[in-house]
């Protein structure tokens, strides 16, 4: 189904077709999007197939799926958060243990459909990871630019896929500085970037109207980096009330570190620019990138739904980091964000017990053991 899907410049409207893989705007050089797609219907899911690929009639690909690991259809479980009820999506339950591998899934079955066999990421760790899991069952010579602070357990994740792994000192936006230099050299994969990686997150949002019986949630709350999440949830749903399957949209609220909340900035300012902000190490490393890529477009998915921007401190993430583990939930401390987030949802009353709120657990625990380890003061 790729007749009428588009790459876009959300700045200039110019357009251009998909057969020709594109990260960044020939007339601007900025990035694109893509054009808002058909959505699905229940009998167009595939319900031989357990994994996003049962959603394949809602994707825009040249062709067939070339590979799947079993990426997506992950759990969606009742549990409860400062007593009231609530719905857990363990998107950590999937092949390289975060959520992006729904996107990679998407973005590298493109690339490959295109003719692609090198490419190039940046990434403070799980993306990486997720690139190089699905460039090794792809055929593809990834290399991968990562701070050189990344938990060890995400490099060595990647490398031992066969990627090969460059560390950068410094921040994250000087590793995709690094990256971006190396970007003549082969095709720059960058999942900020590249939108068919935000192809493939939209399957997160069919696939929670269909586990809620073709109901939709009132509430999605997710940690938010550079907004992959917030970015899918709004577009799946929203091409599903495009296609008339749903009437309403849920409220699709990002939480950010306040260590590293650029925008947070911006949103409380009431701008779609960025705003200064002063950024400092966080637990949170997954959502730690200070240069928003999409601002916009994370920022409509939120207001246009009536969501929130909200930003925790590392005493808050720590704090529902626990509160995470002794429900049974080892994720790692950038998903525990979205769990102090969620408390201040309640606690205002934003979020209430009577409502159906989706909490999107992005990544492992043994992904950052020894970071949990050290926040939560457990003994060596």
């Amino acid at each position: 189904m790729t007749d009428d899907v588009r790459y876009v410049n959300p700045r200039t409207q110019e357009i251009w077709p998909i057969e020709t893989p594109l990260w960044r705007a020939p007339d601007d050089g900025g990035y694109v999007n893509l054009s808002m797609g058909p959505g699905i219907t229940p009998d167009e899911i595939d319900g031989g197939q357990h994994s996003l690929w049962r959603y394949r009639a809602g994707l825009r690909l040249p062709g067939p799926p070339l590979r799947s690991l079993g990426e997506g259809w992950t759990p969606l479980l009742d549990s409860a958060w400062d007593d009231v009820p609530v719905r857990m999506k363990a998107e950590f339950m999937m092949p390289s243990g975060s959520f992006k591998d729904r996107g990679v899934a998407v973005m590298l079955t493109y690339l490959k459909q295109c003719g692609i066999s090198d490419i190039l990421e940046d990434s403070s760790g799980n993306a990486g990871a997720s690139v190089a899991t699905y460039g090794a069952a792809l055929g593809f010579d990834c290399r991968i630019f990562t701070p050189a602070t990344a938990p060890a357990a995400k490099r060595h994740q990647m490398a031992a896929m066969g990627a090969d792994v460059v560390p950068v000192p410094g921040t994250r936006d000087d590793v995709e500085t690094a990256a971006l230099a190396e970007a003549e050299k082969r095709f720059y994969a960058g999942h900020n970037y590249q939108p068919f990686f935000l192809e493939g997150t939209k399957t997160l949002a069919f696939e929670i109207w269909e586990q809620l019986g073709f109901e939709v949630p009132d509430h999605i709350v997710t940690p938010l980096g550079q907004g992959s999440n917030v970015m899918g949830s709004y577009i799946g749903f929203e091409e599903l009330r495009r296609r008339g399957v749903i009437d309403r949209v849920p409220r699709v609220h990002g939480v950010q570190a306040v260590n590293a909340a650029p925008y947070y900035a911006a949103y409380a300012a009431g701008s779609d620019e960025p705003v200064p902000i002063d950024a400092a190490p966080t637990i949170a490393d997954g959502i730690a990138s200070t240069k928003p890529v999409r601002l916009k477009e994370v920022l409509d998915s939120i207001r246009l739904t009536d969501g929130k921007c909200i930003a925790v401190t590392e005493e808050e993430i720590v704090t529902a980091l626990r509160q995470f583990t002794r429900r049974g939930h080892f994720i790692e401390p950038t998903c525990a964000a979205a769990g102090a987030g969620l408390s201040k949802l309640i606690a205002e009353g934003t979020v209430k017990p009577g409502e159906t709120t989706v909490v999107v657990m992005t990544g492992s625990g043994l992904k950052a053991v020894d970071r949990i380890a050290s926040a939560l003061g457990l003994a060596s």
